[in-house]
């Protein structure tokens, strides 16, 4: 017969205070983040737990701090888009690791379309999560009213399109980082500068697209293309500016994926970058620009970083540390040049 085998019980709190010599109550207090325990015996009881391998009980913590320890994470696009834009990749690790780093989990969200809205509405309602955090918002989604109606605090990526609830966001200076980018082109001599916009119904294409417009103040209309922040789209939307303007000798693309695409229609079409053409991206996803040949001008955000001032945020309102109406934060931006400008 197998060797039965028998685990040791879960430490206890019991055994927590009686390894530190303090109360109860005390341990209680200090595991589940209470104030008022002197730091002297804060240190006690942290060297018990770590010494008894005591891990809390996250029901019963939850009785005493009215907190689930999670926080729902919700992106407003496909699946397809959000495993294939690193964009997405980049501000989940900064949430992940900032929430990590906070003992607390994430529980990941997407909407692939309208009928998905009710699903979500339900789980917040249902009381599962401490907060939220929602980004690639679009100008008819009905997701920042849903939130609102949920009662569940709230920090959005991105500038919200509508006036609504007020609710922080944490951004970046997209209209400024157009400027910067256009500006550049322009100080190479460059005169038929043109823009592969991303999609009007979200704002940091909006954004970027005022940028743009701020230094070009009356552009040819046929220099503005839209796509909607895919590589294929900028391919597409390379393709029909050069059918329109085949004199473009500038190409400032709303993102690096459509700058992407962009090069590669240019090398397509046998024009040289940056001789017959200078492109300028917007982010500087380095899973993007070390793939780019030539190597990638674009405008630099902080995306990881975002995501992680989102959290930060996020736990102020929690907290009652923050004010939702004017909480918000705008990151800066910064122009990185390489081969391509």
């Amino acid at each position: 017969m197998p060797e039965e085998t028998t685990e040791s019980p879960r430490p206890t709190l019991e055994a927590v205070a009686a390894r530190a010599g303090v109360s109860r109550a005390t341990v209680s207090r200090v595991v589940n983040g209470g104030s008022g325990v002197r730091q002297a015996l804060v240190d006690k009881v942290r060297e018990a737990v770590d010494e008894l391998g005591y891990v809390p009980n996250h029901a019963a913590r939850s009785l005493v701090t009215r907190r689930h320890g999670a926080v729902a994470v919700i992106i407003a696009e496909p699946e397809f888009r959000i495993f294939s834009d690193p964009f997405f990749e980049q501000q989940v690790r900064g949430i992940s690791r900032e929430l990590t780093a906070r003992d607390t989990q994430l529980v990941l969200l997407w909407l692939e379309g309208p009928g998905d809205h009710g699903r979500i509405a339900r789980y917040l309602d249902g009381g599962h999560v401490d907060g939220a955090l929602a980004f690639s918002l679009h100008s008819d989604d009905r997701l920042p009213a849903l939130i609102a109606r949920s009662r569940v605090p709230a920090v959005f990526g991105g500038r919200p399109v509508a006036p609504g609830p007020a609710v922080p966001y944490v951004d970046c200076d997209n209209r400024g980082g157009a400027r910067e980018a256009v500006r550049h082109l322009v100080s190479l001599g460059r005169r038929r500068i043109a823009h592969l916009a991303g999609p009007r119904d979200q704002t940091s294409a909006l954004d970027r697209i005022a940028g743009y417009h701020d230094v070009l103040v009356d552009p040819d209309p046929e220099l503005l293309c839209e796509g909607d922040f895919t590589r294929e789209s900028g391919a597409r939307a390379m393709a029909e500016l050069l059918e329109r303007r085949p004199d473009v000798d500038a190409v400032f693309a709303a993102n690096d994926l459509m700058a992407a695409g962009a090069l590669r229609t240019l090398r397509e079409r046998g024009l040289r970058v940056p001789e017959d053409v200078a492109v300028v991206g917007f982010d500087d996803m380095e899973a993007v620009v070390r793939e780019t040949d030539p190597a990638l001008t674009t405008v630099r955000q902080d995306v990881e970083g975002m995501g992680r001032l989102m959290v930060r945020l996020l736990m102020r309102l929690l907290d009652g540390a923050a004010d939702a109406a004017t909480a918000s934060v705008i990151t800066e931006t910064s122009l990185v040049r390489r081969a391509s400008a």
